[in-house]
């Protein structure tokens, strides 16, 4: 190692998980701390950056953090050298540079040490040439910080004067939820275009009728109600020597119809014909395997295998990297580091890769070269792909130290990783041409079917494929149809993005990267811009209204083609030596006028009607779209003259009010379903003259109303006025003061008859609330203040 003084070294990482791994591989001139993520940011009151003053950012210690800064710095007065070894991107840079800041650590006597995976040989290689912080890496960091956060803080309290409060603009998140917007548009603005085909089923077997019982196959069902699977029928017809076909050729036109009246006169010329096998053509075919993992595809994979979420596969991922604890062997980080876009791999991890596959597999399953993958434009090849630390940690012969979602992403890791360094899978291709004379002209069907002649690489990584093992023909060979039908199909419109496709998307773009993915699909669901239905995303009515907005006085922030170049600029600070200052002042002077004139002339979003296809009930006057709190209504357009207003689905469709079979307990009305910002309740049919509500349970039973609050008959401590009362919780009963929300005191419960007692004796309510917290018990005080708090109760 470095180190050669004989006093201690300070070595700090984000994590006790992390400080556990690298404390076992470090001597005891070492002393090994967590900062726990984070220390030092932008306060969250106020921008904190001044603008005016080349965009002088003011830090401080964040909150929670300040016993944490004084442990490090209490530590580092045992030691005279400082390693700062946090996570090798921008953002571990930036936490590395603040940690150097708070504890003012000579710059000669402050190390810099990075790796991208937390194992022995890693960690001693690291200490053994430490490096100095990476300015431009740190900068860039820097401007990308200042630029979320005067974007942020410029624009979200205009859309709290001009939509709701509580609303946030993002730099890149308000891009990502326009992308979802505007998916959602075009499926609201497509047309379906009718077309038919005209599918068959063929034999080689002439001798058997199989039409009835390949209908009856069919038509069963399973215990569930479903059909038989893609897989069922492939395996059906292999045991009946057919196969499935499609028309595509009608003489030398292609097939194409869009009516019934079409399909049936093919169709009607089709039944009585003759089939015989036309040509026949076999070649081998390659399926070659996909890189190792980067951010973005592990990110995707993990969705589409395994149902994971962004967020939740780079927890475990980054539990995986900090180190697992594997018993005899101790903590091991079992990948390497999981923020990265290179698909790049060392040498070493090249040569390991290919001994295991060898000694596993055999030399027929390892290619005579490595495998090289080219990495996208921009990626950082100083950086390796997502692969595991030691390709011989199977992942079934740990399976017993990992959680059940641990060993899923290892498993995935490990096993694309191995993969990637096999040889290609190969496959028999045959490609059939069935031809039938008919009153329309030659007509002609194709099918393909697929046969695994190797399974390289699929012998680890699975390939799915639907393809049917086809039967054994010779061209002109006479075929028996067993069955032919029309079916009537209509084009679809573009599907809504799942987690997968959306990082697809993202990255593609260009919007964001690979470590902000996760947190951006997180944002923009926490803020209620888009929602999630069967594990796809749909913008809310308030992510419409805020997209619109934006995109009207915001144009430059929300374009795709924009948002990519401020990334790449903030790629050339760290990798070009750009200026940061000048980068942010080429984007806040445009933003700084746009600002203006939305501060001017932006109209609030309840202000704003759309006209709609409906007349209103009441007055027959035309119905308009409103938005309110619960997002978009219809609502009369002689409002206030006419207070009829009704809800409408995400289409906007009105929504008629069902009636309940509930009576309103105040005036006897029926009770119709609503749906408000916490889902569906029941109000009275008598709405706005009787504002009667009943809380439905996810059942939708209707949950009893919640009991009037018991009088205690103690004083309040905190407002002298008000009286404590009993109240009801999902938790239980509790205190509190009975003048909320004006005061909102709190008790638990289990004080109640103490404090009875107390007030009985002249000793509640105290006159500070310090004095209170200390008889609930609520605060240790120091002796000093006890005796104080002793004598004045005396």
């Amino acid at each position: 190692m470095a180190k050669s003084s004989s006093k201690k070294a300070l070595v700090i990482v984000e994590s006790p998980a992390k400080a556990k791994t690298i404390n076992k591989y470090l001597g005891p001139g070492y002393e090994v701390k967590a900062s726990m993520g984070h220390v030092r940011d932008l306060p969250s009151k106020g921008i904190n950056v001044d603008i005016e003053n080349n965009f002088e950012p003011t830090y401080g210690i964040m909150p929670g953090k300040q016993k944490t800064v004084t442990a490090l710095k209490a530590a580092m007065k045992n030691c005279d050298e400082l390693y700062l070894a946090t996570d090798l991107d921008r953002e571990g840079e930036a936490i590395a540079w603040h940690l150097a800041k708070i504890l003012k650590v000579p710059e000669e006597k402050t190390y810099r040490v990075i790796f991208n995976a937390i194992t022995k040989s890693a960690i001693t290689q690291a200490f053994e040439k430490p490096g100095k912080l990476d300015n431009n890496k740190i900068m860039a960091q820097q401007a990308r910080r200042i630029l979320d956060r005067i974007v942020g803080y410029q624009i979200s309290p205009l859309l709290w004067k001009r939509i709701a409060r509580g609303l946030s603009a993002g730099r890149v998140q308000s891009v990502a939820v326009k992308i979802i917007v505007e998916r959602e548009r075009e499926i609201r603005a497509f047309t379906p275009d009718e077309y038919w085909l005209i599918p068959a089923v063929f034999t080689t077997d002439l001798q058997t009728n199989y039409t009835q019982e390949w209908l009856d196959f069919l038509s069963a069902q399973n215990e569930k109600g479903k059909g038989p699977t893609i897989a069922e029928q492939t395996q059906w017809l292999t045991k009946h020597n057919a196969f499935k076909s499609e028309l595509y050729k009608i003489g030398e036109e292609k097939f194409h119809v869009s009516s019934k009246e079409q399909a049936d006169k093919v169709f009607n010329a089709l039944k009585g014909a003759q089939y015989a096998l036309n040509d026949l053509q076999t070649k081998e075919s390659k399926s070659h395997p996909s890189a190792p993992f980067i951010t973005s595809t592990l990110q995707q994979a993990a969705a589409n295998r395994l149902g994971f979420s962004a967020k939740g596969t780079m927890a475990v991922a980054q539990q995986l990297y900090e180190g697992i604890d594997l018993g005899s062997m101790g903590s091991l980080g079992l990948i390497t580091y999981m923020r990265t876009d290179s698909t790049h791999i060392s040498n070493e991890a090249i040569t390991d890769a290919r001994k295991y596959i060898q000694n596993k597999f055999g030399p027929d399953y390892l290619p005579e070269k490595p495998k090289v993958y080219t990495a996208k434009k921009n990626a950082q090849q100083a950086h390796e792909a997502i692969r595991p630390t030691d390709v011989d940690i199977v992942p079934e012969e740990i399976k017993s130290f990992l959680s059940n979602e641990q060993f899923k992403i290892y498993d995935l890791i490990w096993k694309r990783f191995v993969a990637s360094q096999m040889e290609s899978a190969k496959w028999n291709v045959t490609n059939l041409n069935i031809k039938a004379d008919t009153t329309i002209g030659p007509c002609y069907y194709r099918t393909t079917g697929h046969i695994l002649v190797f399974d390289g690489f699929s012998k680890v990584w699975p390939i799915s494929s639907s393809e049917q093992e086809l039967p054994k023909m010779d061209v002109g060979q006479k075929l028996l149809p067993v069955d032919i039908k029309a079916e009537q199909h209509f084009t679809k419109p573009p599907a809504r993005y799942t987690e997968a496709s959306l990082v697809k998307a993202l990255e593609k773009e260009g919007i964001g990267r690979p470590s902000t993915y996760a947190s951006i699909i997180s944002t923009i669901q926490d803020r209620e811009y888009v929602e999630q239905i069967d594990k796809k995303f749909a913008a809310t009515d308030l992510g419409e209204v805020v997209t619109d907005k934006l995109n009207e006085y915001f144009p430059k922030v929300m374009d795709i083609a924009f948002t990519r170049y401020m990334e790449e600029q903030l790629d050339k600070i760290e990798e070009q030596n750009l200026d940061w200052i000048g980068v942010l002042k080429d984007f806040y002077g445009p933003f700084s006028k746009n600002l203006s004139n939305a501060t001017e002339q932006m109209a609030h979003a309840k202000a704003e009607v759309t006209p709609s296809e409906y007349n209103c009930p009441d007055c027959k006057k035309q119905l308009v779209y409103r938005f309110g709190k619960n997002g978009r209504f219809l609502s009369c357009s002689a409002y206030p003259d006419c207070k009829f207003a009704c809800p409408c689905d995400k289409d906007g469709k009105m929504v008629e009010e069902k009636i309940s079979d509930h009576k309103c307990p105040n005036c006897g009305k029926p009770m119709v379903h609503k749906r408000g910002r916490f889902g569906e309740f029941l109000g009275c049919s008598d709405y706005p003259e009787c504002k009667t509500t009943l809380k439905l349970d996810k059942e939708g039973n209707v949950l009893p109303p919640k009991p009037p609050a018991e009088p205690s008959g103690i004083k309040c401590y905190k407002c002298k006025e008000g009286e404590l009362v009993i109240r009801q919780s999902k938790k239980g009963p509790f205190l509190g003061c009975g003048r909320f929300p004006k005061c909102r005191t709190i008790v638990s419960y289990a004080k109640l008859d103490e404090l009875k007692k107390l007030q009985e004796e002249g000793k509640w309510p105290p006159k500070t609330i310090e004095e209170a917290d200390e008889m609930l018990g609520r605060k240790k005080v120091k002796p000093k203040a006890k005796a104080k708090v002793a004598a004045q109760a005396k």
